[in-house]
């Protein structure tokens, strides 16, 4: 059954102002209540719909017509992965936001969904009579739908500027003046218009990447070009998200490079050739044990309200590597690897961020570029190119 708190909108349409509509979608009465009161309680988004199934979803969406929609993986009639084409396919545009507990079968199915155009995912706690993890749940919810939804409103007024009001008219024995059409305004926060440094000029010994909202496509999208430098180098990951999560995007990530890649384990060797990611539920540093390089992990506070976080991992590295590390900083919420990332580049190394246009979300990314950090701000489909040409010698 549908509850709706929100007047419609044009069926297909994309609104850039008001708050945004989100369709909540579970069989859970309970979590339909606590996130139709989270959102409720924001004053930029609004419930346009409450709903059991997937198969209301479907039947109902043009009429409901959300910017974005929490989607369960399991209901009965249609679940969320059937669900998925069908909302996409009449509501292109719809941001969909996977919600799903922390299994293995739907880590799969969430890793499944993002690559039929669901925009991201979100675990649920197990309970939600724990207060840490419903409180977990509440914030990275309400980010993910804030963040996501306002890239989508970005887009739309990219993609259909505001026509420029209708000059006067010319007086009628004076010449025409050809008045012309006012230029799109410049995101503050462009690429474009941000400075950057130099690189290094030490070569780069290990090469470190810390992503967020949008990272599992990203990462998967880079690591396929990274063949040379992972031979010679190793390649430490900060991904945020939650245990078995992980678990699956190491095995996604050895299958899709053709290398070595897993969960890092405490204590293991830090080597070349190998990929190493940050388990969910625990940061991941780099510390020396006797002449090696040993990985150490740690059960500690979550840091930018994030663990794993990036700038953990950031940080220890200089004490081994020092000036030759060459970080990169993927799409994501927030501004984790920021910090990190500065005592990397007064250590002497580099950052290269990813930009606004090929982000999922410019928050992470955003953070370094306009802290004035970076050496490069680069769409994903360049990152590759640039890091092998600087562990291949080029400093420019």
């Amino acid at each position: 059954m549908s509850v709706a708190f929100a007047g419609n909108s044009t069926p297909g349409s994309s609104r850039e102002a008001g708050p945004l509509r989100v369709m909540i979608v579970d069989d859970s009465v309970v979590i339909r209540g606590l996130i139709s009161r989270w959102v409720g309680a924001e004053h930029d988004m609004e419930v346009a719909a409450s709903l059991r199934t997937g198969l209301e979803a479907v039947n109902q969406i043009e009429r409901i017509n959300p910017d974005v929609a929490v989607l369960d993986i399991e209901m009965p009639e249609l679940d969320g992965i059937s669900a998925l084409p069908q909302l996409l396919a009449k509501k292109r545009d719809l941001v969909i936001i996977m919600a799903s507990t922390l299994t293995r079968r739907n880590a799969e199915i969430s890793f499944k969904a993002l690559s039929l155009g669901a925009a991201d995912y979100i675990p649920k706690p197990e309970s939600t009579r724990e207060a840490s993890a419903a409180d977990i749940f509440h914030h990275d919810l309400i980010q993910k739908i804030r963040h996501l939804g306002a890239r989508l409103r970005r887009k739309a007024a990219v993609a259909s500027p505001p026509l420029a009001p209708p000059s006067p008219a010319p007086a009628a024995r004076g010449p025409v003046v050809a008045r012309p059409a006012a230029a799109p305004a410049v995101h503050a926060s462009s690429s474009s218009v941000l400075s950057t440094r130099p690189f290094s000029t030490q070569a780069p010994k290990v090469l470190l990447i810390g992503s967020s909202t949008g990272g599992p496509q990203a990462l998967m999208a880079l690591v396929t070009e990274l063949g040379p430098v992972i031979d010679r180098v190793p390649v430490l990951i900060t991904q945020h998200m939650p245990p078995t999560f992980t678990t699956i995007l190491a095995e996604h990530l050895a299958r899709t490079s053709r290398k070595p890649a897993a969960e890092a384990v405490d204590g293991e060797p830090v080597k070349p050739g190998r990929i190493y990611l940050a388990p969910g539920g625990k940061h991941m540093r780099v510390v020396r044990s006797g002449a090696d390089v040993a990985i150490a992990l740690d059960d500690g506070p979550a840091v930018n309200f994030c663990k794993p976080a990036v700038d953990p991992l950031f940080t220890s590295a200089i004490d081994i590597w020092h000036g030759a590390i060459l970080s990169v900083i993927l799409t994501g919420m927030g501004s984790d690897g920021m910090r990190g990332g500065k005592d990397i580049v007064a250590a002497g190394g580099s950052v290269i961020a990813q930009d606004e246009a090929s982000s999922v979300v410019w928050g992470m990314p955003g953070a370094a570029a306009n802290a004035g950090i970076c050496a490069a701000i680069l769409p994903l489909n360049q990152i590759g190119a640039r890091v092998n040409r600087l562990f291949a010698g080029d400093r420019s």
